[in-house]
């Protein structure tokens, strides 16, 4: 009878424990779950080429992969028959890896993309970066229909042509700017117009021909050519302005010649007259 009692307590003191338990193992839980998302919520990483995504022929790139400073591993893949391949790993804790491509070539052109590891998790993917490389092809020429020297607001249109080469894709590249694509069905030449333009559009100018088969493999550049944006209006003012401040600046230099003038004759020392004798 004891030992029975026994057991019914005991029982007793397992059904008031197991609530106990149960709500301390969901606080647990719950708490590694939250943890756990936050761990796995990574910034998109950015890719980035230096000196440009535009590479002459067997010259390198260095491609940037920027993820978290906790990050210990990056890796870089490109795009081949419609898939993704490893191209490197980086195993070490940093904010960004580097990653070198020594010769550019039709084998190491083409679309980009990287991510970083930490902790457990992989991060997504970066955006695409694509790398073309030029001078496979001769030049193309490039030329304006115009003058090369424009007003603010007014439009230009620039001539790319190969005498050569049929490209159906030609490509306009500004120094330290974006590229601009024109798609020509086939044509020997494309037309590029720029505007309404400001003074930002001041600059050389580069033109480029491809083909839609081989988006990634372009033509040596042409010849640059230089556009110039001029403001007379601003220049006018500018003249204007100029004037003014010259003939503020004789006048101010004349009044201070009579004002040291008079000056000077105040402090010079005044001779007492000799005495003329009289006449009788």
């Amino acid at each position: 009878m004891h030992q029975q009692e026994a057991n019914w307590a005991e029982a007793g003191r397992v059904r008031i424990m197991v609530p106990r338990n149960t709500t301390l193992f969901c606080l647990v839980f719950c708490l590694g779950q939250k943890i756990e998302a936050q761990e796995g919520h990574f910034p998109i990483p950015i890719i980035s080429a230096t000196p440009g995504f535009v590479i002459p022929w067997n010259e390198s790139v260095k491609i940037l992969c920027w993820g978290t400073p906790e990050s210990y591993l990056y890796q870089l893949e490109i795009m081949r028959n419609s898939t993704y391949e490893v191209v490197e790993e980086k195993l070490r804790f940093q904010k960004a890896a580097e990653f070198i491509i020594n010769h550019m070539d039709t084998n190491t052109v083409g679309r980009y993309r990287c991510r970083y590891k930490k902790q457990y998790s992989w991060s997504e993917y970066s955006e695409a970066l694509e790398l073309v490389v030029t001078g496979l092809y001769d030049k193309p020429f490039l030329f304006a229909d115009e003058g090369l020297v424009v007003r603010p607001g007014e439009n230009i249109s620039l001539q790319c042509s190969s005498a050569h080469m049929a490209f159906d894709r030609y490509s306009l590249s500004s120094e330290g700017g974006a590229a601009l694509s024109l798609h020509q069905n086939g044509r020997r030449q494309g037309a590029f117009i720029l505007g309404p333009v400001n003074l930002s559009f001041s600059g050389n100018y580069a033109c480029y021909g491809w083909y839609s088969g081989s988006p990634y493999v372009w033509s040596a550049p042409s010849d640059a050519l230089e556009l110039v944006v001029t403001d007379t209006t601003n220049q006018g003012s500018a003249m204007e302005n100029a004037i003014r401040m010259g003939v503020a600046g004789l006048v101010l230099v004349v009044l201070l010649a009579i004002l040291a003038e008079h000056w000077h004759g105040r402090q010079m020392p005044h001779t007492d007259q000799p005495d003329v004798p009289e006449w009788s």
